[in-house]
């Protein structure tokens, strides 16, 4: 498709694009990084234990050449004599083979780690497809890779050729020097044409580490298209998502219904807000909010109020200034501390009236409310929302069932 084509696919690979490509087992790879640290791994596994390896090459040699004529007719002894030689041959190569080994294992981890995918070896008889094949002979990656080897080739060549040309009278003078003369220098030579053969390595394995990280990424490359939908699949349908907040506020609702019996008071507007109030002398700092709601909410809250016999008190700044200030179980500001305590103490004297008896305690009327506190009426995002759970009897608070009011 045209949407589809290299031309589009404009946009870097999202998070979960890569993820993906991840878990089908397609990361970054450099085969020339690889090579250079194995040839560096080896060239100072040489360097640095030359002398051990030389020791070990020379009981080697010494096994394999020192033999007298009665032992050279035993097989006994000249097994014996195979298995000592093939043990020190073993122990010269073990530092070069450690080397080696912890660099093929850590050579990776550089790009894009280690990654074992069971998808990276399903069957893809697509590969066996000739046409295929010969695209991505004559594609633009072919030359670039056929490039890249012609090019290793060339330096690690002259690199080594000029180093083996420049040390030819050391070379030739192996053969005049005494055994473990010869042996040491010829590894210090061998050494050395090693590490210039690996700084020739490093200057191929630097080209093409950045070449293979822009090869992957735009090869992950997306379409606008193809961003857009996957922001879709993983956020989700806003309208499901919408669905889901309303059942929310509807659970969250109804739990919140089942406090207003425990509640000391309801302040309410008189008809707009409504706030439930809750203060334990000895377990809280100050009185709390235990349920909130305007218009139909506030409504539900003063009915299971009058249902359970909590006091209602009319206290507009006062409410207003509850609702649009503190969060539900949340503790009052200190700014409020003084009109609530008036609230409670008309609280605490209407119950001794109606256990006591004597003369009714009058409501308050005058509250000290800062001005910045009371933000005035129903927002209009609060009404739409009210309006939008009203509209729905799924989630609309004035429907819950009586659980909310016999808890």
């Amino acid at each position: 498709m045209a949407e589809d084509s290299d031309l589009e696919k404009t946009e870097s690979a999202t998070p979960r694009r890569l993820q993906k490509a991840r878990e089908e087992g397609q990361i970054v790879r450099s085969r020339e990084l690889s090579t250079f640290a194995l040839l560096a791994a080896g060239f100072y596994g040489a360097w640095g234990m030359s002398g051990s390896i030389g020791e070990h090459l020379q009981n080697m040699l010494r096994a394999s050449l020192t033999f007298d004529h009665a032992s050279s007719f035993e097989t006994n002894r000249m097994l014996i004599g195979a298995g000592v030689a093939g043990r020190e041959g073993l122990y010269a190569l073990l530092p070069i083979l450690g080397f080696t080994g912890l660099a093929a294992l850590l050579a990776p981890l550089a790009l894009g780690g280690w990654q074992l995918s069971a998808k990276g070896l399903e069957a893809k008889f697509n590969r066996l497809n000739p046409i295929e094949g010969f695209g991505r002979m004559f594609s633009i990656n072919g030359p670039i890779q056929l490039g890249m080897s012609l090019a290793k080739t060339l330096v690690v060549g002259i690199i080594g050729g000029t180093a083996i040309w420049n040390r030819r009278d050391e070379i030739l003078a192996l053969a005049t020097q005494p055994l473990q003369l010869a042996l040491a220098n010829s590894l210090h030579l061998i050494a050395v044409c090693c590490g210039m053969t690996v700084a020739g390595m490093f200057a191929v394995a630097a080209l093409d580490v950045p070449y293979q990280l822009w090869q992957f990424h735009k090869k992950l490359r997306m379409t606008k298209e193809e961003v857009k939908r996957e922001h879709r699949e993983s956020e989700g349908d806003p309208h499901i998502k919408g669905k889901i907040r309303q059942q929310q506020r509807a659970i969250a609702r109804r739990r919140m219904m089942t406090q207003v019996p425990k509640a000391d008071v309801v302040v309410t507007n008189p008809t707009h807000f409504a706030v439930a109030l809750q203060y334990t002398d000895g377990e809280m700092r100050a009185p709390k909010v235990v349920a909130k709601g305007v218009n139909l909410v506030a409504a539900r809250i003063r009915e299971l109020a009058a249902e359970h016999n909590v006091p209602l008190l009319e206290a507009p700044p006062l409410a207003r200034a509850l609702y649009h200030n503190v969060d539900l179980n949340r503790e009052i500001p200190g700014p409020l501390y003084g009109a609530v305590a008036e609230v409670l103490a008309w609280v605490y004297q209407l119950r001794r009236f109606k256990a006591e008896g004597g003369v009714a305690p009058v409501a308050p009327t005058d509250f000290d409310v800062p001005a910045e506190l009371d933000k005035g009426g129903v927002s209009d995002d609060e009404a739409d929302q009210e309006a939008a759970d009203t509209l729905n009897p799924a989630v609309n608070p004035a429907n819950d069932d009586a659980s909310g009011a016999s808890a």
